[in-house]
């Protein structure tokens, strides 16, 4: 698998194109503020469970960088789940190591560069005050534990950086467990057990997307506080490795834990997800868990995206990628998108918000699913 097919697979095939050094597509500009489709949103505390801004990829001076500072003024988010970790590859040496360090520190210096729309969650309070202020926090998470090699030490390590989630698996297997694409559904390792008692002790969430069927069952039995499934489906509308069987988000439930809808092709298992889609997996998940355990993890960036020639070319490059490696099944068509296309707009949350009101969702459970559940897991496990 190519580089820039693994970063896609992290983060969007927007967002891969810019870090392999693919030419970016231009991103579709909002006109600015408008009044809410739904009414409480700017009360509300909404929290995206995957997602982030491609400040990361501009060089200093980009002219892009305006579009990504409106987007994350527009979108409403109180904070989004940033993956700050490498994922997505055979991590034998120190390199995921070393280059998670790099993430943090670059993410660090563009909170300090930009404090007027950007905020840095180490803390309950900081996402309150996060909302109260109108920027977007970022709480650092990894998408894999390949950044702490063999050393259980790095965790509070990096908690001390600031990390405060960190999911166990990608898709593939690592030493604490299994990824989703694996045939083994081998679940966690005994030193996986080890990493799930020490992300307790030091008051990091267990996040277990991505993970195969055993891993996310073995590790909502293992944490002692609840766990984040931060961007998954409901395999009983899709059945595909990537989404989470009925059974496990029970257990999940049970154990206090919330599970994010994600914005990807795993909503479908033929043609391209519509908001339609987003709303069937988020009201099955309501009826499987319970209004207080469903968020939102939508795996794509903030900024929406402009879908000109050029990215229709890139895009489908990607997923004709995606299909050869086993990512989705060879029938799925090859413009497929990695976002809701009649979502595809900053403030995303907002329009969801609406739909789900629409059909007859009270206002305090709409809170809950935008963003209350995630900072109820968060503030309890942050204490």
């Amino acid at each position: 698998m190519s580089d820039r097919r693994e970063f896609l697979g992290q983060l969007t095939a927007l967002t891969a194109a810019a870090a392999a050094g693919v030419a970016l597509p231009s991103l579709a500009m909002a006109a600015g503020p408008r009044t809410p489709a739904w009414p409480p949103y700017r009360d509300t505390v909404a929290i995206d469970g995957a997602s982030g801004l491609m400040l990361v990829y501009l060089e200093e001076g980009d002219p892009a960088i305006a579009g990504e500072l409106r987007a994350a003024r527009d979108c409403g988010l109180a904070a989004t789940l940033l993956t700050v970790a490498p994922a997505g590859r055979f991590w034998l040496d120190d390199a995921a190591f070393e280059r998670a360090r790099a993430n943090i520190d670059k993410w660090n210096g563009l909170i300090e560069r930009h404090p007027g729309h950007l905020a840095a969650i180490r803390s309950h309070d900081d996402l309150q005050r996060a909302h109260a202020s109108g920027r977007v926090g970022m709480i650092f998470g990894f998408q894999g534990t390949e950044p702490l090699g063999e050393d259980i030490e790095r965790i509070p390590m990096f908690r001390e950086l600031g990390v405060r989630v960190i999911q166990l698996t990608h898709n593939r297997r690592n030493l604490v467990g299994d990824g989703c694409m694996e045939p083994g559904n081998a679940g966690l390792s005994n030193y996986g057990h080890q990493v799930v008692e020490r992300l307790n002790a030091e008051r990091i969430v267990v996040d277990l997307a991505h993970g195969s069927q055993r891993t996310i069952r073995e590790g909502i039995a293992a944490s002692k506080a609840p766990v984040l499934i931060s961007h998954t489906g409901c395999r009983a509308l899709a059945d595909l490795p990537r989404n989470t069987a009925d059974a496990e988000l029970r257990a999940m439930a049970e154990r206090g834990g919330v599970a994010g809808i994600i914005f990807w092709p795993y909503l479908r298992t033929d043609t391209q997800p519509m908001a339609i889609d987003v709303v069937r997996h988020i009201e099955h998940a309501i009826d499987v868990c319970g209004e207080d355990h469903v968020g939102i993890g939508t795996d794509t960036p903030i900024a929406p995206v402009e879908r000109t020639p050029e990215f229709e070319r890139n895009n489908r490059e990607f997923m004709r990628g995606m299909k050869e490696d086993g990512i989705f099944a060879k029938d799925r068509p090859d413009d497929l998108y990695t976002f809701i296309p009649d979502l595809n707009s900053a403030d995303r949350f907002d329009t969801l918000a609406a739909l789900l009101s629409r059909r007859g969702h009270s206002d305090a459970r709409i809170g809950k699913i935008l963003g209350g559940n995630f900072a109820r897991v968060m503030r309890e496990v942050w204490g």
